[in-house]
């Protein structure tokens, strides 16, 4: 049960474009309940630098990541899970981001 949850999250992160991803990534490195015990500021760091190439609004405002519903509902699933299982989607994320 425990691992279906972390392969669920995971292929919903497969098929997210590379802005979502980035999205999420940040979403993920930006939160306290996420509580991941990699170096967030590095990950934030890729994430942001990444993403400011890809997505002029990003780049130029202000973004309300809430509009993004498939990044909030990732995230939604990411916060119920339990902190080995956030690890481990934390860490596909940003190696699967590895551009």
């Amino acid at each position: 049960m425990e691992e279906n949850r972390v392969e669920n999250i995971i292929n919903i992160i497969k098929d997210m474009d590379i802005k979502n991803k980035l999205r999420l990534g940040i979403c993920l490195t930006t939160s306290d309940w996420a509580n991941i015990l990699y170096n967030k500021d590095e990950m934030y760091e890729k994430f942001d630098t990444m993403l400011k190439e890809f997505d002029e609004e990003y780049r130029t405002t202000l973004i309300n990541f809430a509009k993004y519903k498939l990044v909030m509902f990732t995230m939604a699933k990411i916060m119920e899970m339990e902190q080995s299982q956030r690890n481990k989607v934390a860490l596909y994320l940003f190696n699967s981001i590895n551009i």
